[in-house]
């Protein structure tokens, strides 16, 4: 399989239509206000703040409110834009920027440990980086369906849904890319429809149609089409009929190293013992619970 798993041109094209259309923002004012309270909790100002990649002009407001000054980075033309630039290829100056974020975009990047590596470049030391993507168990019941269907009616299955990072592969691609102090944390938010083409609807309008380079270039067949719908009904339906489509939102947050920045302690430099602290006798590497020799 080709290492570029999206076609980031027909994902430009999709995603500019869907803006023109009128993008949903259901799921994107979610992350703004998530965004806004996660940086309300870091006690200082910044300089200069760059949005990367944010669909909507969500969380340019919000930003504004923690820096005296904004960029914002999309990767297609809108209105709002201050320019267009790839999440692949940051148009920043090393050490430029104290404060970047992006939401819901870095999911649909080929290379997201080098943009992780760039967007640690364009901060200046004891810049905050934060985002939020997709990943882990987003669309599972779509996924699921979809394959099921065209396995059973056609013996075979292209792929449909992207791909999405793991959270525990998230985590080591911060530390990869150099950012002390990285934070990642998920949640997972449930939309429910009334039918599975109600999410298909919801996909095409954000522009998140299958834009994956391995994907069949031939439509998906309407007897398929109707199979997974019947699957997604039986195997992911509420009480209540109405089905549920999980989008598990991932957040990362790391700073740009410097020397003001807590520090692990080294080991042995501890002043106290953690067992006396938790007021239970210290076991030795080589002993075992009850006084036991291996």
């Amino acid at each position: 399989m080709s290492s570029i798993v999206f076609d980031r041109a027909l994902y430009r094209r999709r995603l500019t239509a869907a803006l023109a259309a009128g993008y949903p923002d259901f799921l994107l004012a979610r992350c703004a206000s998530d965004l806004d309270e996660r940086l309300s909790a870091v006690l200082r100002r910044f300089e200069r703040a760059a949005d990367l990649g944010t669909p909507l002009p969500l969380a340019g407001p919000v930003l504004q409110a923690s820096a005296g000054g904004l960029l914002r980075m999309a990767e297609v033309v809108e209105p709002s834009t201050t320019l267009v630039g790839d999440l692949e290829a940051l148009p920043f100056a090393a050490e430029s920027l104290d404060l970047a974020a992006s939401l819901l975009a870095l999911h649909a990047v080929n290379d997201l440990p080098g943009a992780l590596i760039q967007i640690k470049r364009a901060l200046r030391p004891d810049g905050l980086f934060i985002a939020c993507l997709l990943a882990g168990q987003s669309l599972t019941e779509l996924r699921q369906s979809l394959l099921a269907a065209e396995v059973e009616l056609t013996g075979g299955a292209s792929p449909r849904v992207a791909p999405f990072a793991d959270l525990r592969d998230l985590g080591g691609l911060l530390q990869r890319a150099g950012f002390a102090l990285p934070v990642i944390d998920s949640e997972s938010v449930t939309v429910r429809y009334g039918d599975m083409f109600g999410l298909l609807r919801d996909l095409r309008a954000m522009g998140w149609a299958n834009a994956l380079t391995e994907r069949s270039r031939k439509p998906l067949r309407r007897n398929v089409l109707l199979r997974a719908a019947e699957l997604y009904a039986e195997r992911f339906a509420d009480a209540d009929g109405r089905l549920r489509a999980t989008f598990e939102i991932v957040w990362l947050s790391g700073w740009a190293p410097h020397e003001s920045q807590q520090k692990p302690l080294r080991p042995g430099s501890a002043k106290a013992r953690l067992a006396d602290a938790l007021g239970v006798p210290e076991i030795g590497t080589g002993d075992k619970a009850g006084g036991e020799k291996p």
